[in-house]
């Protein structure tokens, strides 16, 4: 962390969490165990954002490509995510942690949409840090749904066509109250985005680490908070 400069802090960092199921393989294990183990990263980055003064954290949870995994690994990723929310809940109040969620929620079974309901109402007056929690969440599919908004008002004539730009389509995003990423993080080898936030990381430093997610720490998060401080963002411009 004594590498970290101050005053160059990215404003919204989001992390694809990769390779809890390879994780567990790798010492014998169920891919069910990675994904518990992956929780203590989440806690790690969380304390991590806390303390460099990051407002905003987006973690890809759960993607709606996800709902073909066997359907074993989908009930215990959701059993994980409701267990985490209760055991976490006091955690998340403490630390002035809000919770926002986005996603086709509509497709979770109704107890993990509960729990989520609750912590998002528990935590709506927190201000520390924006944890938000991307859930059967597909960035085309955003994409999809925010044209069919804007095409409906501008039928209705709510919208004008020659209005239609960047802040029109933004406000029709589930991330409409966030700010764009600043800096995306991946774990587990992999180079892609895997249809997240597309329009929002257009600008985006990317990152990428082979480290598999449940071994991803508050060290590796500051080791890639150091790389994009030393990174020149010109958004289009020239540096001159």
């Amino acid at each position: 962390m004594n590498n970290i400069l101050n005053g160059h802090i990215p404003k919204h960092v989001a992390i694809i969490m990769d390779g809890n199921g390879r994780w567990a393989k790798q010492i014998g294990k169920k891919r069910a165990f990675g994904h518990e183990n992956g929780t203590n990263s989440v806690k790690e980055c969380i304390d991590a954002s806390i303390r460099l003064g990051i407002k905003n954290l987006t973690l890809y949870v759960f993607s709606t490509e996800n709902w073909k995994r066997p359907k074993f690994e989908v009930s215990a990723l959701m059993d994980l995510l409701v267990y985490t929310i209760k055991n976490q809940k006091k955690s998340l109040i403490k630390n002035d942690i809000k919770v926002n969620v986005f996603g086709e929620l509509e497709s979770l079974n109704k107890k993990p949409k509960e729990k989520l309901e609750e912590i998002i109402l528990s935590t709506k007056n927190n201000n520390k840090l924006n944890l938000n929690l991307a859930i059967s969440y597909g960035s085309r599919q955003e994409l999809i749904k925010a044209i069919k908004e804007v095409s409906i008002k501008v039928k209705n004539n709510i919208i004008s066509e020659k209005n239609i730009d960047e802040k029109i389509i933004n406000e029709h995003l589930y991330t409409r109250n966030l700010p764009n990423v600043d800096l995306l993080i991946r774990t587990g080898g992999e180079s892609r985005v895997s249809n997240f936030l597309l329009w929002q990381i257009a600008y985006a430093e990317l990152y990428f680490t082979d480290i598999l997610w449940p071994d991803f720490k508050e060290k590796d998060f500051f080791e890639a908070i150091v790389n994009f401080q030393k990174r020149e963002r010109r958004f289009g411009k020239i540096n001159e």
